[in-house]
């Protein structure tokens, strides 16, 4: 810790002057420390995290947190949030503001089978250190944005019906109900809807579809869920149902009639003779 930690005491200091003691009560109040000196289970925590300016009480609560878990413990938006009560929102901004200060930092690494996964780093002491007494600081130009990357494509269904195109949009709709980090912006949304009426389309029920785009996602932050999902629309494309043959038509048949000349039993539309009797009754 800095010099300001009350529980460290200078072993060269043999006596403090009853009037100058730090812990000594005076007529206008404030802070009196009654500490204990921690042996175990204790963290050096810096006054730079812990009397942060800048930060929030929840950022610098969560900065604390972190530095005191051991290495490989997981400190993900969903860990997090199922740790502190204020929620996933919340604690996806106040980590925002410990990588903005330099108390975190994010690292993307590919693993030997080909997965990649986010390292989060820990610092204690930042590169970029503020200055507790100097002025704010005056508003940084905005950098200009690259222009953001275009979505893959998806598979486009034969027939596109406006009620197919609805009922996708509302599937892509509802997948933030399975997964917060789901949630889609409105041209996502249409970009998208095709795919899943493509797989529609397919004899593929909704509740299959959105197992299949929400199942064994990765636990870390989704940089673009929407780009996710559309490879997963393409990639696990299901194959189109097995051609069936329309049923044959019911062949209409003539009524029986009775002869008039032999009174037998034949079939035709109208009454009359049957065929042995209709040349006699021609002649």
């Amino acid at each position: 810790m800095d010099n300001q930690n009350p529980s460290a005491s200078s072993p060269a200091q043999s006596r403090v002057a009853a009037n100058n003691h730090p812990n000594r009560r005076s007529a206008t109040g404030g802070l009196i420390h009654e500490n204990t000196r921690h042996t175990t289970r204790f963290t050096v925590i810096g006054n730079d995290l812990a009397q942060h300016r800048t930060l929030s009480g929840l950022a610098i609560g969560i900065g604390v947190h972190i530095q005191s878990l051991p290495a490989g413990a997981r400190v993900d938006i969903k860990t997090l949030a199922g740790r502190f009560p204020e929620g996933a929102v919340r604690v996806a901004r106040a980590l925002r503001e410990l990588e903005a200060e330099g108390y975190l930092r994010r690292e993307r690494e590919r693993l030997p089978d080909g997965r990649i996964v986010t390292r989060t780093i820990s610092c204690n002491q930042p590169g970029r250190r503020r200055d507790e007494c100097h002025a704010p600081k005056p508003p940084a130009p905005r950098k200009k944005q690259a222009p953001r990357k275009a979505l893959p494509a998806v598979p486009r269904p034969a027939c596109t019906s406006p009620e197919l195109l609805r009922l996708a949009i509302d599937l892509l709709a509802a997948l933030r109900q399975d997964d917060p980090r789901l949630l889609l912006s409105e041209s996502d949304t249409a970009h998208l809807a095709p795919g899943v009426a493509a797989w529609l389309e397919r004899d593929v029920s909704p509740t299959a579809v959105r197992r299949a785009l929400t199942a064994n996602l990765p636990p870390e932050p989704l940089c673009r869920p929407a780009a996710v999902l559309a490879h997963r629309l393409t990639v696990q494309l299901p194959p189109p149902p097995p051609f069936r043959a329309p049923a044959p038509e019911p062949t209409v048949r003539d009524p029986l009639q009775n002869c008039e000349g032999c009174d037998r039993a034949f079939r035709s539309a109208t009454p009359g003779h049957c065929r042995d009797c209709r040349p006699a009754s021609a002649a």
